[in-house]
């Protein structure tokens, strides 16, 4: 296990296999998995965990292992995903997050989508970090929304790996560039000095 980013309270770390059943509970979660195309399976779980930790080899970044500082627990995940599948705005990376319900409304995924897309830009040298999710999802919305990102009016789109007529087809994608962070960054600076 490698500790990628340390935030005030989170640890975005590399999988380990034990993660697995923790991981497996958060996905049977129907808050969870409300906006998603349904539990994953243990096979599932399986695959994603090695399936990630090669994606951070590859890429230099990854959908971490998100963990609590304070008591340890696995809270899902927080990181960063190169997505290649075909739409407009893609290939492209995307900055996600997936929390079991007990950790959502006190700021963790907030606090590590920040840290994640400072890893991001300032580590990776990325451009442009995206995100999107389906119009009902009003929680991750908010998200995107704290960390900076602008919502693309022209960037709708119909998620290419669900159905056409699915009622989670229909995705808002949100945006942010390298120079909109740096500019952001320099503003919050000018703010608190």
């Amino acid at each position: 296990m490698t500790t990628i980013i340390e935030t005030e309270r989170l640890i975005l770390r590399t999988w380990q296999e034990q993660d697995a059943d923790a991981y497996f509970q958060i996905n049977q979660d129907p808050k969870v998995i409300e906006f998603l195309r349904g539990p994953l399976t243990m096979e599932q779980v399986n695959d994603f965990i090695p399936a990630v930790n090669r994606h951070s080899e590859r890429h230099g970044y990854t959908l971490w292992a998100a963990e609590l500082k304070e008591t340890g627990e696995l809270m899902g995940f927080i990181g960063l995903n190169y997505t290649d599948w075909e739409s407009d705005f893609t290939p492209a990376v995307e900055v996600g997050w997936r929390l079991g319900s007990q950790f959502w409304g006190k700021g963790y995924a907030t606090e590590g989508a920040k840290a994640s897309l400072k890893y991001g830009f300032k580590q990776c040298g990325l451009k442009e970090i995206v995100s999107f999710t389906v119009p009902a999802n009003v929680r991750s919305l908010r998200v995107m929304e704290k960390i900076g990102l602008k919502r693309d009016l022209k960037g709708d789109f119909a998620h290419p790996k669900i159905a056409a007529n699915h009622k989670l087809s229909h995705h808002v994608l949100y945006r942010l560039s390298a120079a909109e962070y740096t500019n952001q960054d320099q503003n919050n600076l000018s703010v608190n000095t």
